[in-house]
């Protein structure tokens, strides 16, 4: 008889539970007010296995929220370089995402939240906290601005991928990507970085 090597396989019950627990959370508290330990008690084990598990509380949500892609090894791309072309950068980035494969979770869940409050809640919180905070944490703008400049922001990028992806309106659905993010990037970055009407 040979011994098998490596981590032993987790219980598969134990992983969904700590995954039901931490949707609930997330979409009743937030990300910022979710904790890893309440997450564990309501799935009734130990805080250091959800670590085992999910690693930080952002892998976990992401786990949760079954997107293909971490925005947190995307955007350091999208935050590299001119100031000036965030704007393109985060719409190239969005679309190489979304033209993908991967998009098909993004589609999936977006159909989701339109009829679901409750996914629409842990929508609202990725989108909040795994994407534009890390964006506009990095611009030197009015902190007073942040919700409203990512907010504006959210508008383009969901309103886009809702065109393309769900409604499938033309020619936007077509339209070659790099038309798309010389169109609609000077809009991001304005938003991100350009004057707001007083």
């Amino acid at each position: 008889m040979t011994r098998r090597t490596g981590r032993r396989p987790g219980n598969p019950d134990t992983r969904e539970a700590i995954l039901d627990a931490a949707r609930a959370a997330f979409a009743e508290r937030g990300f910022d007010a979710a904790s890893i330990r309440g997450i564990a008690a309501t799935a009734g084990v130990d805080p250091a296995l959800v670590h085992h598990y999910f690693g930080s509380k952002d892998q976990l949500f992401l786990a949760a929220m079954q997107f293909p892609v971490d925005p947190g090894e995307v955007l350091p791309t999208v935050l590299a370089g001119d100031r000036n072309a965030i704007g393109e950068r985060l719409v190239r980035a969005f679309l190489g995402i979304w033209d993908s494969p991967a998009g098909s979770a993004g589609v999936a869940l977006m159909r989701s939240a339109v009829s679901n409050e409750w996914t629409a809640r842990l929508l609202r919180e990725f989108i909040t906290t795994q994407v534009l905070r890390r964006v506009l944490d990095q611009l030197d703008v009015d902190p007073a601005e942040l919700p409203l400049r990512g907010s504006l922001v959210a508008t383009q990028l969901i309103g886009l991928a809702m065109m393309r992806h769900v409604v499938r309106l033309e020619p936007v659905t077509s339209a070659d990507r790099e038309t798309l993010v010389a169109m609609i990037g000077p809009t991001i970055q304005r938003y991100l970085t350009g004057q707001l009407p007083t």
